[in-house]
C-alpha cells in the first residue's frame, strides 16, 4: 500500500501506428499491468482493444493537467496513453504546473511502448496514398499509361537535382520518384486478372537482389567492384535466358543513353562488331557516344553538363544585353 506523502508518477506512454498494434515492448507491459490508473486520451487509439484483452482496465477522456496530479496522490502510478507520438496540450500543462512551483509534481516519465523501424514512414505514404486513389477526382482516374510521362519527367528531374548538388532537391525528388511507383503499385493492385501491390513489387526487388548479391547472401566472394559485376551480370543472364544481348534495352530511352548501351553490352559480351557507315549527324553522334562509353564516360550527363555551361553563357550575353539597354536608356 502507497503511503500518503509518497510522490506519485505519472507515465507518458507512447506508441507508433506504424507497428502492429499489441506489440509492445515488456517495459511497457509491465507499467501498464502495475499501474494504478491507465488513461487514454483518443477513444479509437488502436491499442485500446488490445489492452483489453489483456485484462487493462483503460478509462478514456482527456485530464486536464492538475487533475492528472491529484490523481497521483499517496504515491499512485496514473499511465496516460498518448494519441499518436505524444499529447503536446498535456505535456504542455504539466510543464506550466511544475515551473509554477505552486505545486508538488509527481515523477514524470517518457516510455516509448514501440519504435519505428527504418522504412516506417513508407507505410503513411501507402495509405495516404490508398487515400487519395479512393478520394482525388483526378487520381482516381488514371491509369498505367496515363501516368508514364510522369515517371519519366521525375527521374529527369531526379538526375537533375544530383548532377546540380542540391540535397534539398535531391530529397524532394527522390520523394517525387517513389511516389510514381507506390501510385503504379496502387493501380495495379486494382486490376481484376492479373493484380499485384507493393508488397508484391518490393518481394520481387527483394528476391533480385539476394539472387544476384550471392558474394553476400551466398558463399560466393567478390573483393573489387569488377567482380560484383561480374556477379550481377552472370546471375542476370541465368534469369533473363536472353537470345541477344540488344534484349531488354529500351528503344525508347534517349539517343546518347540507347547508343552508349547497346556498346556496353557489345564490350561486355565481347562481340567485335563494327560500327554501321553511314552519312549524317546521327552516325557522327553514334561514334560519339561508343567512344564516350568505352573511355567510361556517359555520354548524357558530359553533354548536359555542356549544356549548363552553355546556357550559363546564355545567361552572362542577357545580362550584358540588359544592362546596355538600361545605360543607352
Amino acid at each position: 500500500m502507497n503511503a500518503p506523502d509518497a510522490p506519485g508518477r505519472i507515465v507518458l506512454l507512447t506508441t507508433t501506428h506504424r507497428v502492429a498494434p499489441g506489440l509492445l515492448s515488456w517495459p511497457a507491459w509491465q507499467t501498464l499491468h502495475a499501474a494504478d490508473q491507465v488513461l487514454c486520451t483518443d477513444p479509437e487509439h488502436p491499442q485500446l482493444p488490445y489492452l483489453q484483452d489483456a485484462g487493462i482496465t483503460v478509462t478514456q477522456g482527456t485530464p486536464a493537467a492538475q487533475d492528472l496530479v491529484d490523481a497521483t496522490a499517496g504515491g499512485r502510478t496514473v499511465v496516460v496513453i498518448a494519441s499518436g507520438e505524444g499529447d503536446p496540450a498535456l505535456t504542455d500543462g504539466l510543464a506550466r504546473l511544475a515551473g509554477s512551483g505552486r505545486v508538488q509534481m509527481p515523477d514524470l516519465e517518457l516510455l516509448p511502448a514501440s519504435y519505428d523501424l527504418p522504412g516506417a514512414r513508407l507505410l503513411d505514404l501507402i495509405q495516404v496514398m490508398d487515400r487519395i486513389r479512393r478520394e482525388c477526382p483526378w487520381s482516381s482516374q488514371q491509369t498505367h499509361k496515363g501516368l508514364a510521362k510522369y515517371g519519366i519527367e521525375e527521374a529527369y528531374e531526379l538526375v537533375e537535382a544530383i548532377e546540380e548538388g542540391d540535397r534539398d532537391e535531391l530529397r524532394e525528388e527522390l520523394g517525387d520518384v517513389l511516389l510514381q511507383v507506390i501510385f503504379h503499385a496502387r493501380i495495379a493492385a486494382e486490376d481484376e486478372d492479373e493484380p499485384f501491390d507493393i508488397d508484391d513489387v518490393a518481394g520481387t526487388i527483394v528476391t533480385k537482389l539476394i539472387h544476384r548479391h550471392p558474394h553476400v547472401f551466398g558463399d560466393d566472394t567478390a573483393q573489387t567492384p569488377e567482380e560484383v559485376k561480374a556477379h550481377w551480370l552472370r546471375t542476370k543472364a541465368e534469369e533473363k535466358q536472353r537470345t541477344s544481348v540488344t534484349e531488354g534495352v529500351p528503344l525508347g530511352q534517349p539517343g546518347l543513353a540507347l547508343a552508349a548501351k547497346l556498346a556496353s553490352r557489345v564490350r561486355t559480351a565481347g562481340l567485335d562488331v563494327e560500327l554501321p557507315q553511314g552519312t549524317g549527324l546521327g552516325y557522327e553522334l553514334l561514334a560519339l557516344a561508343v567512344r564516350a562509353e568505352a573511355e567510361g564516360v556517359d555520354p548524357e550527363a558530359a553533354l548536359r553538363a555542356a549544356g549548363r555551361a552553355y546556357r550559363d553563357a546564355i545567361r552572362v550575353v542577357e545580362k550584358g544585353d540588359a544592362q546596355a539597354d538600361t545605360v543607352e536608356g
